[in-house]
């Protein structure tokens, strides 16, 4: 199993703060966004590898563990090591603070759950993995299978499905329109035999980014920008939505940076159809860089009156 070296492919250092990798991230997934590559199977593989680097390296305790994976792996290296004799199984069974730790993998189950076996492999049991922990101090406590999942934002709107084959059944998963990251979805008896009983297993969801929203909870954030003889004199702009695209009415001496809210046009409230969060619209001004003389002579004309 190659290793995956998630600071370079953000393209950050190692000791690169919070927001340096957020920046990083959303310019790399805005790049090779599915939605501005349509058919480009390699930029699809480079966007999902760009979200498995930002799910590690924006979450504290699953980036500790993977920088405590790197010192052993390029230990190993020094040492005269190859990547391919590194015995992974002894680096993720190793026990800590004396409790010993089963793995189950479920990754097969899933037509397609979207992170690597690196992933999958060194995440087991931290929240979001493919892999479940059981310690045998208490070997009668139900187990807690989760299976990780990446939608689009589209996907979180409107809702959609996953399929799952467990043996010779097919699973048809629906995933309820305004899930959020963080949000489970209980698929009852998917899970593995415990006894004679069936287990039921979760899905995780995480909800990969949009170029044009920013979502706080069922509300959204978006950024529209305008002239100065709109912000001035007012006027009316489009403004898109994920539901279509709605014309906002301008007010006449709108400033940089104000706001305006759009009711109902934000995310679906989960499992409460029909309800719906709102949509923040931050008004960006562009001034013009370069005057014709006429121009010029206007604002001077201005400046004079005001």
């Amino acid at each position: 199993m190659q290793y995956k070296d998630y600071y370079q492919i953000l393209g950050v250092s190692k000791n690169a703060t919070k927001d340096e990798i957020k920046r990083a991230y959303r310019k790399l997934a805005m790049k090779y966004h599915p939605d501005r590559n349509p058919g480009d199977k390699s930029a699809e593989e480079k966007f999902k590898e760009i979200n498995e680097a930002h799910e590690v390296l924006s979450d504290d305790k699953k980036r500790a563990h993977y920088d405590q994976l790197g010192q052993s792996y390029y230990a190993w290296q020094q040492q005269g090591g190859t990547p391919g004799n590194f015995r992974w199984e002894d680096w993720f069974s190793t026990p800590r603070g004396g409790t010993r730790v089963e793995v189950n993998d479920f990754s097969d189950i899933f037509e397609d759950f979207g992170f690597s076996d690196f992933f999958n492999s060194i995440f087991g049991g931290m929240g979001g993995s493919t892999r479940t922990r059981r310690t045998r101090s208490y070997p009668s406590q139900p187990l807690a299978y989760q299976q990780p999942i990446s939608i689009t934002f589209h996907e979180a709107y409107h809702g959609t499905q996953r399929i799952l084959q467990i043996g010779n059944r097919r699973i048809e998963v629906k995933i309820p329109p305004g899930s959020k990251t963080g949000t489970k979805v209980r698929v009852a008896g998917a899970g593995p035999l415990q006894g004679n009983q069936p287990t039921d297993l979760y899905l995780l969801i995480n909800v990969l980014p949009d170029s044009r929203f920013e979502r706080q909870g069922d509300d959204l954030h978006t950024e529209i920008t305008i002239d100065l003889t709109t912000a001035v004199l007012g006027g009316e702009v489009t403004v898109v939505t994920p539901s279509g695209n709605v014309l906002l009415k301008i007010p006449a001496g709108t400033q940089p940076g104000q706001s305006f809210r759009l009711a109902g046009k934000g995310m679906p409230v989960l499992r409460q159809p029909g309800k719906y969060g709102n949509l923040l619209v931050k008004v960006k001004v562009n001034l013009p860089k370069h005057l014709t003389p006429q121009q010029r002579k206007l604002f001077e004309d201005l400046r004079k009156i005001s």
